[in-house]
């Protein structure tokens, strides 16, 4: 069965900013909770990166330092905290367009299905111009009716992981325009 998240966090902090640090692939282990001590394995970028090309994708990302619809990451966390396991996860970007969103999509990894959308947009708030991210995920547990048992901890996993990233992507924001 097919499950449903969505979230969305408003940042002060302009669309092109905060489009070009999620189509940055070196950014995710950065919004994942140190526990899982998440490891990019591999990227796979469609076409190569280089200035031009990043030009056409975002203005305000540094060549070489997103990826576009056909590229695939390949990454490695740990799904429990201490167990020294380590998962494999393999997800390409299906769609793109640059400061508006991307979809990623598992090709390989725990889930029996995962499609992840991510959507900015600009919104003014409180007279400040910021960018309202949005993530849309659907997600299917493997396992059948046993995956659907487990779903209420996947679940809250999920939350927790989301919640951990809305609360690290403005100090991750904040220590880039401070290094710019």
């Amino acid at each position: 069965m097919h499950h449903h998240y969505q979230t969305e966090q408003w940042l002060p902090f302009p669309v092109a900013r905060v489009f070009a640090f999620f189509a940055d692939p070196g950014n995710l282990p950065r919004l994942m909770p140190e526990w899982q001590k998440v490891r990019i394995d591999a990227l796979h970028s469609v076409p190569p990166l280089d200035e031009a090309g990043m030009e056409a994708r975002t203005a305000n990302a540094r060549p070489g330092k997103a990826a576009g619809a056909g590229s695939s990451i390949v990454l490695s966390f740990r799904p429990i905290p201490l167990l020294p396991l380590r998962l494999s996860w393999v997800a390409r970007i299906t769609e793109f367009t640059a400061n508006e969103g991307f979809c990623d999509e598992q090709e390989r990894g725990p889930f029996a299905y995962w499609r992840h959308c991510h959507a900015t947009r600009v919104e003014v708030r409180g007279g400040v111009a910021g960018t309202a991210v949005r993530d849309d995920l659907e997600y299917e547990i493997p396992l059948g009716r046993a995956g659907d048992m487990a779903h209420a901890l996947v679940r809250r996993q999920i939350e927790g992981l989301f919640a951990y990233r809305q609360r690290r992507l403005p100090e991750l924001l904040w220590d880039n325009d401070s290094r710019s």
